[in-house]
């Protein structure tokens, strides 16, 4: 099964590194979050990646060309006169990659539009580039698979990061209380699955993914969503990304499920 990353955004609100990049290339530990994306599907199993590119595409398709060398030890020997390269200790993902440029400004549903061929007529993955979690992939498609509707999205409760003020009538404190579950709302964390029907959902490059085909398919009940109780954190701004590094660089991330 293939699994599409939304990849072409400008990524304005982190624009201190966007600038130089697109927001999936950002690094967390040494390796742009795009990368940390992939590796969780991977550990599942899922290892055919099409990436909707766009905004400094160049940079994810370079990033790609060089991975081979780059996660291998290599000796260059100019010593006959020419450039042979050697190769050794190689090490790459079991991974095909296909980067697709939907465009500069294409918004979310045309850029999935574009994609449309090289998925095909079966069922597929979608998520945004620029978040992880420790989304069980194999239940979430078991789940997806349970309720046979077009499409299932992922939701999370992202809550209240601070101790909650109860207010009563008048403007009187109640109480103070620390945070609990019933303190936010579900949000859509990506991590979905949907069937090839979805692309008759999207009209063109304008339509954006979560107004257009989103919004019919709820109408046509046929969107599911699968709570997800453990770890996810979006990498929306330079404070998050700095969260992200954090928890890498303590050997704790949650959404590290595999093994070096």
């Amino acid at each position: 099964m293939k699994v599409i990353i939304l990849a072409g955004g400008f990524g304005t609100r982190i624009s201190e590194e966007s600038v130089f990049k697109p927001k999936p290339m950002i690094e967390i530990g040494g390796k742009p979050i795009l990368w940390h994306i992939m590796k969780t599907y991977s550990y599942y199993g899922f290892n055919e990646f099409i990436i909707c590119a766009g905004y400094k595409q160049h940079v994810i398709k370079e990033w790609f060309a060089d991975y081979f060398l780059h996660t291998s030890d290599v000796t260059f020997d100019y010593t006959k006169r020419n450039n042979e390269i050697i190769v050794h200790n190689k090490h790459v993902e079991p991974w095909k990659v296909t980067i697709v440029d939907t465009g500069l400004n294409t918004q979310t549903g045309g850029r999935v539009k574009r994609i449309r061929d090289y998925v095909g007529d079966q069922t597929f993955m979608l998520t945004y580039g620029d978040a992880v979690g420790d989304i069980n992939i194999s239940e979430l498609l078991a789940f997806h698979k349970s309720n046979k509707k077009i499409g299932t999205m992922s939701m999370y409760n992202f809550g209240q990061n601070k101790g909650v003020v109860e207010v009563g009538e008048n403007g009187i404190i109640d109480a103070f209380r620390e945070k609990s579950d019933i303190d936010g709302d579900l949000i859509n964390i990506g991590f979905m699955v949907f069937e090839p029907q979805l692309f008759d959902y999207i009209e063109d490059d304008t339509t954006i993914f979560e107004k257009g085909p989103l919004l019919k398919l709820v109408d046509g009940k046929q969107l599911v969503g699968y709570v997800h109780r453990g770890y996810w954190q979006c990498m929306d701004t330079l404070r998050e990304k700095q969260q992200l590094e954090k928890l890498w660089d303590s050997g704790k991330a949650p959404w590290k499920l595999w093994k070096d």
